[in-house]
């Protein structure tokens, strides 16, 4: 009998486990409030890529500006622009000492080119992005970026 009992097999069945409704209904609230706390913030992150990408390409393009002039003895002029950081001016005062400054000019975040003033209205001469918007002033994305801000 004992050879009979340790042989079989008891069969028992676990009892069924599940959330209730009320259990389910409570996480899908908690995680609504969540969502409608932390959506609002990540919507904003693209907009700090783009002024954080504007402005990493500012100083770029200002660590260029102070080669050509260590090379040349002056920025370029207003007429040639930032264009003779990736090409030789053939207008206005020649450069002597020309090289390239930069492999190709970049594009602000938003698709237009950086501005460029010489002499500049906030320094020597300033490089700037109008924003997103393209006009001049403006706030958050809107907001112009330029080499004052570094």
């Amino acid at each position: 009998m004992a050879a009979g009992i340790l042989g079989r097999k008891h069969l028992r069945q676990a009892p069924q486990q599940g959330f209730t409704l009320i259990e389910l209904m409570v996480v899908l609230v908690i995680m609504g409030v969540l969502a409608a706390l932390i959506v609002p913030n990540l919507m904003n992150r693209p907009d700090q890529a783009r002024a954080i990408a504007a402005r990493q390409d500012v100083g770029a393009i200002m660590q260029a500006l102070k080669l050509y002039r260590l090379d040349n003895g002056e920025y370029p002029s207003a007429s040639q622009g930032i264009r003779a950081l990736v090409e030789k001016p053939s207008s206005g005062k020649i450069p002597a000492n020309w090289r390239n400054y930069l492999e190709r000019l970049p594009s602000d975040p938003w698709g237009k080119p950086y501005q460029y003033l010489n002499p500049g209205t906030n320094g020597e001469i300033d490089v700037f992005s109008l924003g997103a918007d393209g006009e001049p002033g403006g706030e958050k994305a809107n907001a112009d970026i330029g080499s004052w801000q570094l």
